[in-house]
């Protein structure tokens, strides 16, 4: 796995080129990122490191008490968030490491994943494509899911029947988007094309392979 930083969409706009071609772009807010805990081979059997986005009070809701102290073990104050990137070399690595968007550069591709626009409860002819039913002649199941094959052996719905349900907020990656320009004081990088979910809503940025 390429190691990476959290960071949260802040919206999309567009930027015109010196040719004066138009290009949609999605402006991300990425870390900084600090390193919270090292793993190795030798006390978990890999090697990996985990890094902490979003600073928060102690005092915040958004923190259980196992969490604090795994904070203040390692002295370090709380994160809101906690993302494990699997690495060759944990030694590399220290506690308290920053990381930014100063380690993507101009012109590099990247992946980008987050959870997709929740859509609440959906029909079938909104979640599945299903087509509606007649409108005319006394129909009564214009948009109804219709037969479940109840009536034969034997007798009950299969799971993973295809019915109504909650739809969206689900994982998505959006592959090989080439970053546009970077702003390392504002820790801002904009990012060629669009990404999963709402403005403000939480993503995971990694090198592509």
């Amino acid at each position: 796995m390429s190691l990476g930083i959290l960071g949260n969409k802040i919206g999309m706009t567009q930027i015109f080129t010196p040719k004066g071609d138009r290009i949609p772009v999605t402006v991300i807010k990425g870390g900084p990122c600090y390193v919270t805990q090292i793993k190795s081979k030798e006390n978990c059997g890999y090697n990996a490191i985990q890094l902490g986005y979003f600073e928060i009070s102690p005092n915040s809701k958004n923190i259980t008490k196992p969490n604090l102290g795994h904070f203040n073990k390692v002295n370090l104050p709380p994160f809101r968030y906690l993302k494990e990137y699997k690495t060759l070399m944990s030694s590399d690595y220290e506690i308290g490491q920053k990381f930014s968007v100063e380690m993507f550069k101009i012109g590099e591709k990247v992946n980008i994943s987050g959870l997709t626009i929740g859509k609440g409860f959906t029909g079938n002819i909104k979640r599945h494509n299903f087509e509606r039913g007649a409108i005319t002649h006394g129909s009564k199941h214009h948009r109804a899911q219709g037969s479940l094959g109840s009536g034969t052996t034997p007798g009950r719905v299969f799971p993973g029947k295809r019915m109504s349900g909650h739809s969206g907020v689900e994982k998505r990656t959006v592959l090989g988007l080439e970053i546009i320009d970077i702003d390392i004081n504002e820790n801002i990088i904009v990012v060629k094309g669009c990404i999963p979910g709402k403005s403000g809503n939480l993503v995971n940025i990694t090198l592509k392979n």
